[in-house]
């Protein structure tokens, strides 16, 4: 039996139904090729990895954790001019701006800062956007290895200044490298 088709081109088609064998309704060929690719698989050396005694090496181009930078004085480079949040597609990141008090002049390069900076990881898609665009220098994702761990807490993902300032210490280190 044959029924004439008209395809979108205006051009005639000409279809079959032809009858199927009886190897064809019984699918054995299809069967025959599906266990030859599990057989194929089967004695494949595996590719498990024992997490986390061995670990994946990473990409050239990772981008790691995020880190808020220190000058050389120690100081934060943040001055919550908000171009890092309005650049990130995911839109993770959240600040509040202050104004810096007399006192707190060794802590922050600018009359403004950064008083709350947050990330939320679970929408963070690691694209550096945030990076690309702050003027100041101040965030960046890190060539850090460092895996976060699973967690049941939605909460924990949201990083927080405590976080994300490079560590004093760090800051220090970096200044006496460099000199």
């Amino acid at each position: 039996m044959s029924i004439q088709n008209t395809s979108l081109s205006g051009r005639k088609k000409q279809v079959s139904n032809k009858e199927m064998t009886l190897g064809e309704r019984l699918y054995i060929g299809a069967i025959a090729g599906g266990m030859a690719t599990t057989f194929k698989h089967l004695f494949k050396k595996k590719v498990t990895i024992n997490y986390p005694e061995e670990t994946r090496p990473f990409s050239p181009v990772y981008r790691g954790q995020h880190m808020l930078m220190r000058d050389e004085e120690g100081r934060e480079r943040c001055t919550a001019c908000g171009l890092c949040a309005l650049s990130c597609p995911a839109e993770a990141i959240t600040m509040k701006a202050a104004e810096r008090k007399p006192e707190e002049k060794h802590l922050y390069r600018e009359e403004k800062y950064a008083e709350i900076y947050e990330i939320n990881m679970l929408r963070c898609i690691y694209c550096g956007l945030c990076e690309e665009a702050c003027p100041k220098q101040a965030i960046y994702l890190t060539k850090s290895k460092k895996i976060v761990k699973a967690d049941t807490n939605r909460e924990h993902f949201i990083f927080g200044k405590e976080q994300l300032v490079m560590p004093l210490d760090q800051a220090i280190q970096n200044t006496a490298k460099s000199e």
